[in-house]
């Protein structure tokens, strides 16, 4: 009998440190699939700064570096330069990477560099208490928007759409948006990251994925609401979906992984 799921040998069994309803482990278990189907385990490196983002390292068992908070496309950079063989998966959160780490990721894409960013947003910062992040949602409430974001006051403005803002940037090659509140997206989202990650195997330049993801914790809701609440409130404002493909025709069409190599 033919053995269709397992679990991965880049995902450690180890029990998640992750709140009820989180996408980060469906997130991890993606990654660590596509590398084990890759056969590049060896020559992995992700990138994971403070936030929730900073506990990946331990379930994907590969090597890693924390860089500081919004610093991981430096260190990113700096570690495919030295290593371009290698696979170099920046992973970061909506507040770290929208917020702090803004200019070091849109100065990265903008140069080309050949690492995939995989950004997780879920519209609020997770780990330091729901703040209000560049992400969240107009009326969305959060612990320092209590009333909800309200463009209309000082301070909040707007939504931000980092995945269209950084495809404007000629540097870029392929950035999608994909989410995992439900199996049909975790499997699109799935043949994204591939794509991406194929496409930096390649060497064929910055590649990024966002991926929506419910925060049942911070959004006061229970994990059957928050999966809703994506469908409803979050994929209005960032569709799903190729924002930017450039890559060559046939490129990561997601069949064998035979004669891919890094």
């Amino acid at each position: 009998m033919k053995q269709l799921y397992g679990h991965p040998k880049s995902l450690r069994p180890i029990p998640t440190k992750y709140c009820g309803g989180c996408g980060h482990g469906v997130i991890h278990r993606l990654i660590s699939e596509l590398v084990d189907e890759l056969a590049i385990r060896e020559k992995t490196i992700v990138t994971n700064p403070v936030g929730c983002a900073i506990w990946a390292d331990l379930y994907l068992d590969f090597d890693s570096v924390q860089p500081a908070h919004g610093r991981t496309p430096a260190a990113a950079t700096g570690i495919k330069r030295v290593l371009p063989d290698h696979l170099v998966i920046c992973y970061q959160g909506d507040g770290d990477m929208a917020a702090i780490g803004t200019a070091e990721m849109i100065h990265a894409a903008n140069r080309g560099e050949g690492f995939t960013t995989i950004f997780v947003n879920n519209a609020i910062y997770g780990m330091t208490g729901g703040q209000m992040a560049p992400t969240t949602l107009v009326g969305q409430q959060a612990s320092t928007a209590p009333q909800g974001r309200d463009p209309g006051k000082a301070g909040m403005g707007y939504p931000m759409r980092v995945s269209e803002l950084l495809a404007c940037l000629e540097g870029s090659r392929y950035i999608a948006r994909g989410a995992v509140n439900s199996p049909a997206h975790v499997r699109k989202t799935r043949q994204y990251l591939r794509k991406a990650l194929e496409a930096q195997i390649r060497g064929l330049g910055f590649t990024l994925v966002e991926i929506l993801s419910p925060c049942p914790t911070n959004w006061g809701m229970d994990p059957v609401q928050a999966v809703t609440w994506v469908d409803e409130q979050m994929i209005p404002v960032f569709p799903l979906g190729e924002i930017k493909n450039t890559l060559p025709p046939g490129s990561g069409k997601g069949g064998s992984s035979e004669g891919v190599s890094p």
